[in-house]
């Protein structure tokens, strides 16, 4: 046996070694041809002037950065309140009480709606739309209810994501619940919604890196964030480079985010199934 299990650990780690080896020439392969052959093209100074200007890039980055503030509490602010409306949306649609079927309508329709339309028309309704009612300030600010409009949205994909996980739980787990005098509320809390909320973890992840992007919306009806910083600036210096900064920007928030999330795909698969990503 001891054997056996020496040569398979042998086999596993020589497979590792070669999928190492063929992934990096690969990868050098790649960005090889791309350094080379990129710069050849006809028209390539023109783009690496008005692209890739790195005065430009310099003298833009630390506006973007001031501005990046701006998206970042945006995030903030918004991530635990979509958060807690979606789990209140997927445990309300989950319900399986009688008394709270007009919710259940309700929670449907809201997350078939809010899906259905594109958060950019979203941000333009409720941004413009609710300040226009004539609210006092600062209630009226575009700011918030574009924050507003975020949060109605992903709410409505985020519990979708958690019913999916309310509904992966084995019913087995309700009727030992049952069993043991609990009731229907602290079977959800106790039984159900414990293992669901780990099990969807990582697209949770997945749609915080979404988010995390598509705060730049905001932008769109008025406030100075980081999209609309790098348009004032293109505008000023007649130069596309600082959307590359601002793209640059975000990639060191958005990458780590996604690595996070790979790590947790990685960790849940070893967990359930014993093993790993090649």
């Amino acid at each position: 046996m001891g054997t056996i299990t020496g040569r398979r650990a042998a086999y596993e780690r020589a497979r590792k070694r070669r999928s190492t080896v063929v992934a990096t020439v690969s990868s050098l392969a790649v960005v090889t041809a791309i350094v080379v052959l990129v710069p050849k093209m006809p028209r390539w100074d023109r783009v690496h002037e008005s692209f890739f200007n790195g005065e430009r890039f310099a003298n833009s980055l630390p506006r973007l950065l001031d501005a990046f503030v701006l998206d970042i509490k945006i995030f903030a602010w918004s991530m635990p309140a979509i958060v807690a409306l979606a789990l209140l949306v997927a445990i309300t649609r989950n319900s399986r009480s009688a008394a709270l079927f007009p919710l259940r309508i309700l929670t449907i329709a809201y997350t078939d709606i809010m899906r259905g339309v594109p958060i950019i028309l979203w941000i333009y309704l409720i941004g413009f739309g609710v300040p226009g009612l004539g609210i006092d300030r600062p209630w009226n600010s575009p700011l918030i209810w574009g924050s507003v409009a975020l949060v109605l949205t992903y709410a409505s994909y985020i519990a979708e994501v958690f019913r999916a996980g309310i509904e992966s739980v084995h019913e087995s787990q309700r009727a030992a619940a049952r069993s043991l005098g609990l009731s229907s509320w602290q079977t959800m809390r106790h039984v159900v919604l414990p293992q669901a909320i780990r099990r969807v973890i990582p697209p949770l992840m997945n749609d915080m890196v979404s988010l995390q992007k598509d705060v730049a919306l905001v932008s769109l009806i008025g406030p100075i964030e980081i999209l609309r910083q790098a348009g004032i600036d293109k505008s000023k210096f007649a130069n596309f480079t600082p959307y590359i900064a601002a793209a640059a920007v975000f990639l060191l928030i958005t990458i780590p985010l996604t690595r996070t999330t790979d790590w947790l795909i990685e960790r849940e698969r070893r967990r359930t199934t014993g093993t790993r990503i090649s």
